[in-house]
């Protein structure tokens, strides 16, 4: 119950929080199905309300849950990649571009400088 209590409050997302004070109400009330309660809010996704319905029926709801987690926690890594891999040409574009316009803005008054020189 507390778990439910604190994944609502620590999202900072208000239709989560209701969503799982509702899971948690359905927990409260031991209500045998609580994956109706989870497949009635748009939030949790089906695989999400499959697999708490596998664990309501088999009673290891708890193994399945982890399974969930270790799911999205390989997507999440997954998509975090994959954002480190397409990010990284794009810095290496912009420090080239930095370090050029630097180059430039040295080396410029100096060839001013010696075609100013050159011409007089």
């Amino acid at each position: 119950m507390q778990a439910l209590t604190v994944v609502g409050e620590t999202t900072g997302n208000e239709v989560i929080n209701m969503a799982m004070k509702d899971v948690q109400s359905a927990v409260r009330e031991r209500t045998p199905h609580v994956r109706r309660r989870c497949a009635t809010t748009p939030i949790f996704p089906a695989m999400v309300t499959q697999m708490i319905e596998v664990g309501e029926e088999s009673g290891q709801i708890s193994q399945m849950l982890d399974k969930v987690a270790d799911f999205y926690d390989r997507e999440v890594d997954a998509a975090a990649e994959s954002l480190t891999a397409s990010i990284e040409p794009i810095m290496v574009l912009v420090m080239g571009a930095v370090v050029g316009g630097m180059v430039i803005c040295l080396y410029l008054p100096m060839f001013t400088i010696y075609q100013n020189i050159q011409s007089n």
